[in-house]
């Protein structure tokens, strides 16, 4: 089994050192990950300045491991293109420090180095772990989401899943799991987006913040799922068309 390894957080962050020394034990790990916290940036790719590559140790002999100068797509693409001397049989993104809930996927770097590799024909899965607002880095145990992103790796590679749909985890930071939930996504919103600040030149600038409007769900949701200690996991589409949509505007009068 080869596997392909990235995330958002950056080259040195906890989540991705665990998950690459979980799989090295199943097969050959590569890992390409930025090389600092490339969190929020979506889907972007860089086009307008050199991306940079360079060897890093993870301290074992299974494990490749890289870092560049680039976005979470930028890294799978490098990975893809030139640096693997195959096609990895699976990409997993992660395990991010927080969340990745409901409509918050859109600007999510993890989620979407996980679509990325969907974008090449490779099943791909997302994983974050839930953390509570001012969680300090001794209070993360990443041990619940790394088991169960191989279970999971285990049976996608096992039973597959369709050419366009990748997996977003999210396992919440607690030893009281209550179960597993597959789930559609939810609606997150926030509230005090944007706080306006003054620097020492005296110039106003603004500095995006907000709290999440903490909105009923249905129980079928990702937010909701978390919220109540279960581990969400969300197939989802590369196609965002409105199928439905389509049959109404051929209606309309242009």
């Amino acid at each position: 089994m080869i596997v392909l390894i990235t995330n958002d957080d950056g080259i040195y962050s906890e989540g991705i050192k665990l998950l690459a020394k979980k799989f090295s034990s199943f097969g050959k790990v590569f890992v390409i990950a930025p090389d600092r916290e490339r969190s929020a940036i979506s889907h972007a790719i860089t086009f307008h300045h050199p991306i940079r590559v360079e060897e890093v140790n993870f301290g074992e002999n299974n494990i490749k491991a890289w870092s560049a100068n680039g976005t979470p797509a930028d890294c799978v693409k490098l990975a893809l293109d030139i640096l693997l001397p195959q096609k990895p049989d699976i990409i997993i993104s992660g395990i991010n420090r927080g969340a990745n809930l409901g409509n918050d996927i859109f600007y999510s770097g993890t989620v979407s180095a996980a679509l990325e590799g969907t974008l090449s024909g490779i099943p791909s899965i997302a994983v974050s772990l839930s953390i509570k607002n001012n969680t300090k880095d001794y209070e993360l145990d990443y041990t619940n989401a790394v088991n169960f992103t191989q279970k999971t790796a285990l049976k996608v590679l096992e039973s597959g899943v369709p050419s366009t749909t990748a997996l977003n985890i999210n396992v919440p930071n607690t030893n009281s799991i209550n179960g597993t939930a597959v789930t559609k996504l939810g609606r997150v919103q926030y509230k005090n987006c944007f706080v306006k600040r003054i620097d020492p030149r005296g110039k106003i600038y603004y500095w995006l913040s907000g709290d999440i409007i903490e909105e009923t769900q249905d129980n079928d949701t990702d937010v909701w799922a978390v919220r109540n200690n279960y581990i969400s996991i969300t197939p989802i589409t590369l196609n965002l068309t409105n199928y439905e949509f389509i049959e109404v505007m051929k209606n309309w009068d242009f």
